[in-house]
C-alpha cells in the first residue's frame, strides 16, 4: 500500500522524502491536537484539505505550499485554546473599560458613555445588517484575496502571506502580554474577572436574529480565547489587505477594499466586541508588521533568501 502510494505521489512530482514529510506533519498534528484539545472533526478536514491539495496537481501542490502559511496561523489560533492568556497575566476589563471612556467618551444627558455604550442604546435595523455583513468579511476576504494574488502576483501572494503571519504573531504576543476583555464582557459580567467565559455574539446578536440564522453564534462558539479582545486582529486585516490592494494596483478594486476596511473598524466598536483603543491597536499591529516584513526582506540576507525560496517553491 505504501510502495503504491509513493509511486502514485512520484508520477505527480512528490519525491519519497516529501510523502514521509507530509505524512509525518499529518500524523504529528493529529495527535499533539489531540492531547492539548481533544479529538475535532476540524482537524481530520485541514489534515484531508492538505494532503489533498499536495497530491492532486503540480498546481494544487505549489497553491497549498503557499497556503501553508495561513495554515500555520490557524493551528496557532487554535491551539491559544490549550494555553489561556490568563493563566500568564491579569486580564485588563476595569482600567481599559475607563481608558475608553476618558478618551472616547460620549456624552449623554448627565453620563459619559463609552462608544460600545452609545450605539448598544442607538443600534438599528440597517447597521445591524451591515455591521453584520462586513464582520462577516474579515477572514474571507483575505483568504480570497491570497488566492487571487496566486493566481496573478505569486511574489506579492508570498509577501502578503507572510505579512499576515506576523502581523497574527505580532498580535498573539500582545495577547499574551496584555490580556483584555472586550467590551459586551463589561456589559454582561461587569469588572469581575470570570476564567472560561464563553464566546458572545454581542450585537452581532441582531444580525442572527434578523435572519433567523445562527451563523454567528456558532463561529464565536468556536473562539480560541474571550480575553483577547486588543489588538483587535479584525481590524487588521482588511488593512493589510488594502495596503497589498493598493500595492499590486488593482485600480477601482482598492475602493471596495478600502470600504470593507472602515466598515470593519466600525462595526468592531459598533456590535461591542471591540474599544476603539483595541481597533487602534489592530491598526497599530497591521501597520508595524507592514514595515516589519518590508525591512527585513531590504536589510536582512537570510529573510531575503528565504522569502525567495518559498516564491520559487510556488511559482
Amino acid at each position: 500500500m505504501a510502495a503504491t502510494t509513493a509511486a502514485a505521489g512520484e508520477k505527480k512530482g512528490v519525491s519519497r522524502t516529501e510523502i514521509l514529510v507530509l505524512a509525518a506533519l499529518s500524523l504529528g498534528y493529529l495527535v499533539l491536537s489531540y492531547f492539548l484539545l481533544g479529538f475535532k472533526t476540524d482537524q481530520l478536514v485541514l489534515v484531508g484539505l492538505v494532503n489533498l491539495l499536495y497530491y492532486l496537481s503540480a498546481v494544487t501542490r505549489k497553491f497549498i505550499t503557499g497556503f501553508s502559511v495561513f495554515v500555520v496561523f490557524w493551528v496557532l489560533y487554535d491551539y491559544m485554546k490549550a494555553f489561556p492568556n490568563y493563566w500568564f497575566n491579569p486580564v485588563h476589563i476595569q482600567a481599559l473599560y475607563h481608558a475608553e471612556k476618558t478618551l472616547f467618551g460620549i456624552s449623554s444627558g448627565q453620563v459619559i458613555l463609552t462608544p460600545n455604550e452609545f450605539w448598544q442604546l442607538h443600534y438599528n435595523v440597517f447597521l445591524d445588517v451591515i455591521c453584520g455583513a462586513f464582520y462577516l468579511t474579515w477572514i474571507p476576504v483575505p483568504l480570497a484575496f491570497a488566492g487571487f494574488l496566486f493566481f496573478r502576483n505569486r511574489r506579492q501572494f508570498v509577501y502578503f502571506s507572510l505579512t499576515f503571519l506576523l502581523v497574527n504573531l505580532l498580535g498573539f504576543v500582545v495577547y499574551y502580554l496584555y490580556p483584555a476583555a472586550p467590551p459586551w464582557y463589561v456589559q454582561q459580567h461587569g469588572f469581575e474577572f470570570i476564567a472560561n467565559t464563553p464566546g458572545s455574539t454581542a450585537g452581532l446578536a441582531r444580525f442572527d436574529a434578523f435572519f433567523g440564522t445562527s451563523v454567528f453564534k456558532s463561529l464565536y462558539a468556536k473562539g480560541s480565547n474571550v480575553f483577547a479582545a486588543m489588538p483587535s486582529l479584525h481590524s487588521a486585516y482588511p488593512l493589510l489587505v488594502f495596503y497589498y490592494a493598493l500595492r499590486t494596483r488593482l485600480g477601482l478594486v482598492n475602493i471596495l477594499f478600502g470600504i470593507i476596511t472602515v466598515g470593519i473598524w466600525f462595526a468592531a466598536v459598533y456590535t461591542s466586541h471591540h474599544y476603539v483603543l483595541d481597533v487602534l491597536a489592530g491598526i497599530l499591529c497591521a501597520v508595524c508588521g507592514i514595515l516589519l516584513f518590508n525591512w527585513f526582506v531590504a536589510t536582512n540576507n537570510l529573510a531575503r533568501k528565504g522569502v525567495e525560496k518559498l516564491v520559487a517553491a510556488v511559482s
